[in-house]
């Protein structure tokens, strides 16, 4: 058994990470698909590196969620990248490899990268 003052520090520890979590107006949202198709197409280690990489970063106003179907399976594994006051971009095909420049170019300095969006996709 804890005793009071333990369980009171497990709570604001906990509180703690949960106010991390909360999307502030400033706050950029990273949403990977993650429904069976995603994760069959590699969305998982996608996650992982937008992790990672924001970790690196140490950029403390990204939050990476995941999200179930988005519907278009033969684009897994597919990221939603959205910014305040900005459109939402959507990437597809996403490999790790692609993470660490969409980092770089679109949540740090603003610029989408084109060739990975839907839209580039689709008009090939």
């Amino acid at each position: 058994m804890k005793t009071l003052a333990e369980l009171e520090a497990i709570r604001a520890k906990t509180l703690e990470k949960v106010s991390l979590r909360k999307d502030s107006d400033d706050s950029v949202r990273v949403v990977v698909g993650m429904a069976t198709c995603g994760i069959a197409a590699g969305a998982r280690p996608v996650m992982l590196k937008f992790i990672e990489e924001n970790q690196k970063r140490n950029l403390n106003n990204v939050t990476v969620s995941q999200t179930g179907c988005i519907g278009m399976c033969r684009l897994e594994p597919m990221v939603d990248v959205l910014v305040p006051g900005k459109s939402k971009v959507t990437y597809v095909n996403v490999n790790p490899d692609m993470v660490a420049r969409i980092v770089a170019e679109h949540i740090v300095n603003g610029q989408p990268v084109a060739e990975y969006t839907i839209g580039a996709q689709e008009s090939k």
